[in-house]
């Protein structure tokens, strides 16, 4: 699920830690953990684009079984998500 927040001016670090997400071991994305092991957790990519910071989030059920592949069962869509991204939204709006 891809949504974008604009006129976003916080360090996006700092930002995804107010969020409660922690960076994932390669620095590319953020992790927030739903349970006390490391899955499945929500998962999301940044990136600043031309109307504000797009957000790509999905639902990791588990780590990828392949080794050096990405492959991984994640769903992109659901009430779970959709729950988050609102949840996202009125913390940056409530700022």
């Amino acid at each position: 699920m891809k949504f974008v927040i604009q006129n976003n001016k916080q360090n996006h670090v700092i930002l995804m830690r107010s969020l409660g997400y922690h960076l994932v071991k390669r620095g590319e994305s953020f992790a927030k953990r739903l349970a006390s092991g490391e899955f499945p957790r929500l998962h999301v990519y940044l990136k600043d684009v031309d109307t504000g910071l797009q957000f790509s989030i999905h639902l990791d059920q588990k780590a990828a079984c392949y080794q050096d592949q990405t492959a991984h069962s994640g769903d992109y869509n659901g009430d779970l998500l959709e729950q988050e991204k609102q949840r996202i939204l009125n913390f940056i709006n409530n700022q």
